[in-house]
């Protein structure tokens, strides 16, 4: 049977669910959460937290952005993961050694963020970068795209062996420029064919392995006037036609700056949805998720059937070990270990 899901995200404030969280997590709009760092004391606390979500509607995704490096959301009692440029410059200094590497990095990871009973990580990066973007960097595998689509392909089969669906982000590329679309509305120049021959290479190439894309906050002034997830060319003409993506599109963070240039929350649903996202996010701003809510109710909006696709327990995979059975197993220790030679530890 069929199952629809409300196609907002939110965040939570704290540690401990409010009563306002309460109600919003029982809203029908309501279809996802996404942990921050905020949210979190230890590995236990985080497993209690999702479980008292789970409670309350078990029907939700619950997401984290669990990449590695700079952005790894749970660190206390978990593996630390190296930034991704790490593990593609593995991949170049001994290929068949490196790619393994990205594949039990992705089970890790994937495996550590299931056992506390979430769905998904927000990974991997698929930007192609190295030092040009001041937000993405070292998040990117390789400023080559063949790297790129090699250590993500493997990194994306070690999630996948776990039960966890991938999402390729920050779709079509956000390694061009240098600023930070957290803090203003990067502006790209380049052409199409320059991004058909580098950044959407991971894309166009892993768009059948992929579960989720999440496009960025960016407008490529010389193809569309339009941000990328607030354009149906972008994300309907390529992604969905020309690349043959099915999966769930979910749009980056409605809060960030670089979508402002849509208006009010009210209009960056509105034109997100419209574009053809899934699912948005609004996070950091409880007020900006209110208003959307109350633009999603206004217009009846129906649930999607795709967001089922991305919950673990739908996946048809052996059952998540817990924790104590995950760090006990050979596989564990030795990928951690190896993780704290290539980190120096």
């Amino acid at each position: 049977m069929s199952q629809f899901h409300g196609r907002l995200m939110i965040d939570l404030l704290g540690t401990d669910i409010s009563a306002e969280e309460h109600r919003l997590l029982r809203d029908p709009q309501v279809g996802g959460v996404i942990l921050f760092a905020r949210n979190i004391i230890d590995r236990q606390q985080i497993c209690d937290l999702v479980a008292q979500i789970r409670q309350i509607a078990p029907q939700l995704l619950l997401a984290v952005d669990q990449e590695g490096g700079r952005v790894q959301r749970f660190t206390h009692g978990f593996t630390r993961l190296p930034p991704m440029q790490m593990l593609g410059d593995a991949v170049v200094k001994d290929a068949m050694q490196g790619l393994a590497l990205c594949h039990e990095t992705g089970w890790l990871m994937a495996s550590e963020v299931l056992s506390c009973g979430l769905d998904i990580s927000f990974a991997p990066v698929l930007d192609v970068d190295r030092e040009l973007s001041s937000i993405i960097g070292n998040r990117s595998f390789s400023d080559s795209p063949d790297i790129v689509v090699a250590a993500a392909q493997a990194f994306i089969g070690g999630m996948r062996e776990a039960g966890m669906a991938a999402t390729g982000k920050h779709y079509p590329g956000h390694g061009g420029v240098v600023a930070d679309s957290h803090l203003q509305a990067p502006v790209d120049q380049r052409s199409m064919a320059v991004l058909v021959e580098r950044d959407l290479v991971p894309f166009s190439r892993l768009s059948e392995q992929l579960g989720g894309v999440m496009p960025a906050h960016m407008t490529f002034a010389e193809i569309d006037p339009h941000s990328v997830g607030f354009s149906r060319f972008w994300l309907r003409d390529i992604l969905r036609d020309k690349l043959g993506f099915k999966g769930v599109i979910f749009s980056d963070d409605l809060s960030m700056k670089g979508a402002d240039i849509a208006g009010s929350y009210r209009d960056k649903a509105s034109l997100a949805l419209d574009a053809g996202c899934d699912m948005i996010l609004v996070c950091n701003s409880r007020s900006g998720a209110l208003e959307v809510l109350d633009y999603m109710h206004s217009e009846g909006l129906a649930g999607s059937e795709k967001i089922a696709s991305m919950m673990a327990r739908q996946a048809p995979h052996a059952e998540v070990p817990c924790w104590a059975e995950l760090t006990a197993s050979p596989r564990w220790l030795a990928i951690v270990e190896r993780l704290s030679r290539l980190l120096g530890g």
